[in-house]
């Protein structure tokens, strides 16, 4: 069904990866995923070695089906004492909303980057996705010799060229509307600010390689549309995420489908690097008040303990609920029934463009 390069090589069903969205994601729901046709996802940059092999082992034990692990690529960014300790200070006043101290220096923001390689190079899942920048040449070699598929991330035509030159095996082009973390890394953040429907296109026709469309994509029309511009495939987050497997809770998945279209916003005020997420109460007061942040990932390990207490008190006003511009469309249902539907969308999708053409071939 829907056969080409990248769907035939993956033996997939449906033209559908469920995007790796790291905290949300768990072992069920992608190979739920997987057991309905698409590619299901392991958000796993957050995660040890040690959970990644663990992870990979229950999700052999779920699904016969290739899987997708994602890491994010690791950025030197060094902030100072002074940094940390000014960006710290600026949540104090949030911290005591929530009952807790100022909390004393913050541990590592993030796994070791090396650990996760050696446990996805062991693991041998059939794909391997990363964002954030290209992995070295030597790694993207022990990855390929590991059998993974490589896939990178591009907000950008330039960023797609780098990734086409690395040697990957298919490129997400991430839109404008997507939620969560923007993916740029070979331009300034405001300079990969592009629509889907305006990058796909352009980005289709300057690589040779499959190109996966990525943002705002919520049903099978997406879908189709995505096809028609030229995709191989798409890739669909926001539209798992009030599902039944995902990681999310009750208050998120409330926020989510009563989203409006215009209720997300991007901010770094949660991480340091620029993410779509449900505009909060947080992220206004943060960029209004110009309040200090430390760089990406330095952010996300001063502003943890918040994050942890606000998600556990259904502070919505203080949680980071990431989530692209489609996500009062999401459906509170089994991830296998929701890649059902689209399947059905997709045909429908298909069958009506179809007819379209027809009635216009008629018409002349």
């Amino acid at each position: 069904m829907f056969p080409n390069v990248l769907t035939r090589r993956l033996g997939l069903r449906l033209p559908v990866l469920q995007a790796p969205m790291a905290g949300a994601t768990t072992v069920e729901l992608a190979a739920a995923v997987c057991n309905a046709g698409g590619l299901g996802s392991l958000g796993a940059s957050f995660m040890s070695g040690r959970a990644i092999l663990d992870a990979c082992h229950r999700l052999r034990a779920l699904t016969d089906r290739p899987f997708n692990i994602n890491l994010f690529v690791p950025e030197d960014h060094q902030p100072s004492a002074e940094t940390l300790v000014a960006a710290s200070a600026a949540l104090d006043g949030y911290r005591a909303e929530v009952g807790l101290r100022p909390p004393p220096p913050a541990p590592a923001y993030l796994q070791p980057f090396e650990e996760q390689l050696a446990a996805v190079i062991e693991a041998r899942p059939a794909v391997l996705s990363f964002c954030f920048g290209i992995p070295e040449d030597e790694v993207l070699d022990e990855l390929r010799a590991a059998g993974c598929l490589l896939v990178g991330t591009a907000t950008t035509v330039s960023e797609a060229l780098l990734l086409e030159e690395a040697g990957v095996d298919a490129i997400v082009a991430q839109g404008f509307e997507a939620g969560g973390h923007r993916g740029s890394f070979a331009v300034p953040f405001d300079q990969g600010l592009v629509g889907l429907m305006a990058l796909l296109p352009q980005m289709v026709d300057a690589v040779e390689t499959p190109v996966i469309a990525a943002g705002g994509i919520m049903d099978g029309r997406g879908i189709a549309a995505a096809l028609t511009l030229g995709a191989a495939a798409a890739q669909l987050g926001t539209a798992f995420l009030a599902s039944d497997e995902c990681a999310w809770n009750e208050t998120e998945r409330h926020a989510l489908v009563g989203a409006s279209d215009h209720a997300t916003a991007l901010t770094d005020a949660f991480t340091g690097k620029p993410a779509r997420a449900l505009r909060n109460r947080f992220m206004v007061e943060m960029f209004e008040r110009h309040t200090p942040k430390a760089p990406y990932p330095a952010q996300h390990g001063v502003s943890r303990d918040l994050r942890r207490a606000a998600l556990e008190q259904g502070r919505l006003d203080l949680m980071a609920v990431l989530a692209g511009q489609g996500a009062g469309a999401a459906r509170r249902l089994p991830a296998a029934t929701i890649l059902r539907c689209l399947g059905e969308e997709l045909d429908a999708a298909l069958r009506g463009a179809a007819q379209a053409r027809l009635g216009l071939e008629g018409g002349q």
